[in-house]
């Protein structure tokens, strides 16, 4: 795999934790609205790296003037998206490096 190829996986999956974080936060803004359904990210691998897709609940409020979020979900996909994209955010730099690295030996010649 090429350097570019793993800078483009982990910054499609820093894309992809950017739509989990903002699901969560429009589930959070409206957890309160009677009817609302949460907000889900279903991610996918593809060739080039990470696909997010949203998807509303299928789950019916309790009672119609509810809705279908929990806060305490909510809260652990926020944390657990933080810690993936630190992680996407790792390997791009890792990239990062490799490249001036590379740019620097190609200079040298």
């Amino acid at each position: 795999m090429s350097i570019s190829a793993i800078m483009n996986t982990a910054t499609s999956g820093m894309l992809a934790q950017q739509t989990r974080v903002n699901n969560a936060a429009q589930n959070i803004a409206n957890m309160d609205t009677p009817g609302y359904k949460r907000l889900r990210t279903e991610l996918s691998s593809t060739a080039s790296g990470v696909k997010a897709k949203t998807v509303q609940s299928q789950e019916e409020p309790a009672t119609p003037d509810s809705s279908t979020v929990d806060p305490l979900d909510e809260m652990v996909d926020l944390i657990s998206s933080e810690n993936s994209f630190k992680a996407n955010a790792k390997v791009f730099e890792a990239g990062a490096d490799l490249w001036d690295v590379l740019m620097t030996m190609k200079k040298d010649d």
